[in-house]
């Protein structure tokens, strides 16, 4: 397997900055905003943070800070 075409997943997730995503918590939470910067714990910031449920908004959030051992994905 060539190391040319693999990339760490810190890097992909640097890729994703001030791009929405959509981040699956355990306890069948989501939460969906902008990316604005994560650490190597994945700790995330979301600006204009929402929380789903069903795929339907149930609470607009603002900025959030969401606890990286709680993710389950993230999807860009």
């Amino acid at each position: 397997m060539s190391g040319q075409n693999v990339q760490r997943p810190l890097d992909a997730l640097g890729k994703s900055i001030d791009a929405p995503v959509l981040i699956k918590l355990k306890g069948d939470r989501e939460f969906r905003g902008i990316l604005k910067s994560f650490d190597l714990h994945m700790n995330l910031v979301l600006n204009d943070a929402e929380e789903l449920q069903d795929g339907e908004i149930k609470k607009r959030l603002g900025v959030v800070l969401i606890r990286g051992d709680n993710i389950v994905y993230i999807s860009p």
